[in-house]
């Protein structure tokens, strides 16, 4: 039986993961976060992955506040970089295997056809520079590394977007929304599942998107949320990026192009809106 060590086990994947563990008990888990594993600190890491002899680590910690990095850069490149290094070499000096989860932030977002593993990165904010920092500390610290880039992540744990926007069209009568940022929304169930089937299948090296399949705005996306919430009361209405300034530039075009994922692994993506009626009937139901 294999010993899966899954790192930040309380933020949104990390709950999704924990659910869909229970489905697979084929393998046995060490779930943690902060209190149980300080990632940042070597000799824990390395501690924990010997006694507990890890052979595979699942890697959902980072410091996703994208704003407040462009104030907190050692921080953020503590979490983001220097931390997954340390898993990553814990878990090679075992033979083992690691999946690490990052981000479309590594693209600064000027495409305009859906981004491709090989295509140069260029990230343009604090988050985007130490999320590759911390891909090229994990393939090079782990020869059996999957790399995972994802977007706009949301599921029915901690805050996010579709939650945040189901409160608010709820509490407001009129409501801004940037319409001219274009991505696909990722819903954190679906995420858990590709991963568990890469754990099955065994891990075959390198750099992989997923997302939902699908293209939208925010604002489009907040009025597909609206509609499927059944909020008719709140007026939204469409922002310019320049409308709402904020300290980290965001990214204006960030689809994923995840045939890679699909081919190698033999995984069906969910429709972006299909995956969101899935999350928003779990909200309304608990």
């Amino acid at each position: 039986m294999k010993n899966i060590l899954i790192t930040g086990c309380n933020g949104q994947l990390g709950n999704e993961i924990q659910l869909m563990a229970k489905e697979h008990p084929e393998f046995n888990y060490f779930l943690t976060d902060v209190n149980e594993l300080d990632i940042t600190n070597s000799d824990a890491v390395n501690t924990f992955v010997n006694e507990h002899e890890i052979d595979c680590i699942i890697n959902c910690a980072a410091y996703t506040a994208v704003d407040k990095a462009e104030e907190n850069e050692e921080l953020c490149d503590i979490l983001n970089h220097i931390a997954p290094g340390y898993l990553a070499k814990a878990v090679e000096s075992r033979g083992g295997c690691m999946i690490h989860i990052s981000t479309d932030y590594v693209f600064d977002g000027t495409g305009h056809i859906p981004y491709k593993e090989e295509e140069p990165t260029c990230p343009n904010t604090v988050y985007g520079r130490t999320k590759l920092a911390g891909e090229q500390a994990v393939m090079t610290g782990c020869k059996q590394s999957v790399v995972i880039r994802t977007a706009w992540l949301y599921s029915t744990f901690g805050n996010n977007f579709v939650k945040t926007m189901i409160r608010l069209g709820r509490e407001k009568d009129n409501l801004g929304v940037i319409f001219d940022q274009v991505g696909t929304p990722t819903y954190a169930r679906d995420l858990a599942r590709a991963i568990f089937i890469i754990l099955k299948q065994g891990i075959t090296p390198g750099i992989y998107h997923f997302s939902n399949e699908g293209c939208i705005s925010w604002y489009d996306f907040t009025k597909a949320i609206h509609r499927i919430a059944n909020i008719t009361t709140c007026h939204v209405r469409p922002l310019h990026t320049e409308e709402y300034p904020t300290p980290a530039a965001r990214p204006h075009y960030s689809v994923l192009d995840k045939t890679k994922i699909k081919n190698t692994y033999n995984i069906n993506i969910p429709y972006w809106e299909d995956a969101l009626n899935d999350c928003i009937g779990l909200l309304e139901n608990n």
